[in-house]
């Protein structure tokens, strides 16, 4: 192989990367039926006077304001909001219009480099990138399950310039029915994700180097 198809298939080596992860988070971040479980098993009905119904309706409203890159204003009918924890979910609203674009950069670029790789049958190539992609999720996963509330930080550190994501249940009551628990999960459900799309690709590519082996 040339140095222009090394290249190339690099550089799609690395949209399908990108497309994984971002297709990842998308399909985490707006996974409703995750925080309509929380609400349940975390008892978060405890923690404030509105029904399940009322609950959801406020976080699909929250969703809504985060999503909707033409929705600049965050209104929740149930939770007062302080400047700071409103500037926390405007600084989060950025996050996702990034991952989204993300997504629909590479989204295309990784569909043409995995036809690519059927027609001229080189799901073989993808066996080691997947396997390093592989690890970094349980490496991840690690340091989150030996103290997720250290990781949270570090998280918040490392995506965030400011403070704001502090919030004060006194004048963000919003933050007692968005536990650190819940976000956990929705971490777990990340890195799963994750896992499957490189175990797919992984698996192709072993299927494919058998397949050519016995011919």
């Amino acid at each position: 192989m040339n140095r222009k198809w090394q290249w190339l298939e690099r550089v799609g080596i690395l949209s399908f990367f990108l497309t994984a992860i971002s297709l990842a988070i998308t399909l985490t971040i707006n996974f409703q039926p995750l925080y309509s479980w929380s609400i349940d098993h975390f008892q978060l009905l405890t923690m404030t006077t509105l029904s399940k119904s009322e609950l959801l309706d406020n976080y699909g409203l929250l969703l809504n304001f985060l999503n909707n890159p033409w929705n600049h204003t965050l209104a929740l009918p149930d939770f007062p909001m302080s400047e700071a924890g409103a500037g926390h979910f405007y600084d989060v609203k950025k996050l996702f219009l990034l991952n989204y674009s993300v997504l629909a950069i590479t989204i295309v670029p990784t569909g043409i480099f995995l036809r690519y790789l059927q027609k001229n049958r080189r799901f073989w190539r993808l066996l080691f990138p997947m396997q390093l992609g592989m690890v970094a999720p349980f490496i991840f996963g690690f340091f989150m399950f030996v103290g997720f509330d250290a990781f949270f930080i570090k998280f918040h550190e490392l995506f965030f310039s400011n403070d704001d994501w502090l919030f004060n249940p006194a004048t963000d009551p919003i933050i007692n029915v968005l536990p650190e628990q819940f976000f956990m999960y929705c971490f777990i459900l990340f890195f799963v994700l994750i896992e499957v799309f490189f175990l797919l690709m992984f698996f192709l590519g072993k299927k494919e180097l058998k397949r050519s082996s016995h011919q």
